[in-house]
């Protein structure tokens, strides 16, 4: 049985990724970044998990602070298991979403083109339960990798069977590697630094805005639009311009 490993979703029009083996590609997401008028700045983390994921959670949030360009907090949550996203911050759940082959999901939603202004993080017990992901570096390196996609990176390469990369943006069948990936590398913090190098006139962190929703099940991305062996691309139109566009990559 193949297996949805990973899913990104964002209120924008859909970009070309280049994707490498090397440490050194350009892994930006589309461009998208949090609108903000000063650096570093904070980005709240909604913390609406069971027990079995805050330690998981305090340690993405420890590693991504470790970027000149942004800091993260954990905070109480907005939502609750369903993760609808709450303007301003980023809201991390978890529950059996079901047997649907994903083992996380990210989402943000995209204002003025480029600009976040929600993310969710979405982590499926109904996989985290069995056997095969029930381990400390399964959830660390999804927890990881889902959180950083709500600060605008991508992946840094989606091949699962190449050589681990070191960091947490990197597919993998082996997270304990060698090397690990675990956390995030130099490189991602360095592609942080170049997302977060210029300013803007307003701010999109922290502030209170209705943002559209999708749900965690394939019928509520919309139309598949892109088809390849390593991942497809669906995309729901909300009219105004607004849609969400859903990346699901495929673990092996």
């Amino acid at each position: 049985m193949r297996m949805k490993l990973l899913a990104a979703v964002t209120t924008a029009a859909t970009a070309t990724l280049t994707f490498s083996t090397s440490a050194q590609a350009n892994h930006s997401w589309g461009g998208y970044h949090w609108a903000r008028t000063s650096n570093p700045f904070t980005i709240k983390l909604g913390d609406n998990l069971s027990s079995s994921w805050k330690s998981y959670l305090s340690t993405a949030s420890s590693d991504w602070s470790t970027s000149s360009a942004l800091d993260t907090t954990v905070v109480a949550g907005q939502s609750n298991n369903s993760c609808r996203a709450t303007s301003g911050r980023v809201e991390v759940c978890n529950r059996t979403y079901g047997n649907n082959g994903w083992l996380g999901l990210a989402s943000i939603s995209v204002t003025g083109g480029t600009h976040i202004s929600s993310g969710t993080v979405k982590v499926n017990d109904t996989y985290f339960n069995t056997a095969t992901y029930n381990t400390p570096s399964w959830r660390t390196l999804v927890m990881c990798q889902e959180v950083g996609h709500t600060f605008g990176l991508n992946h840094q390469d989606e091949t699962h069977t190449n050589p681990n990369l070191g960091t947490c943006m990197d597919y993998t069948n082996t997270p304990d590697g060698p090397p690990s990936n675990l956390h995030p590398n130099t490189h991602d913090y360095d592609q942080l630094a170049a997302i977060y190098a210029h300013l803007d006139s307003t701010s999109t962190v922290d502030q209170s805005a209705a943002v559209p929703q999708v749900g965690s099940d394939k019928a509520s991305w919309g139309k598949r639009i892109t088809r390849s062996s390593n991942g497809d691309t669906y995309v729901r139109d909300f009219g105004k311009g607004k849609a969400v566009i859903t990346f699901v990559v495929w673990a092996r």
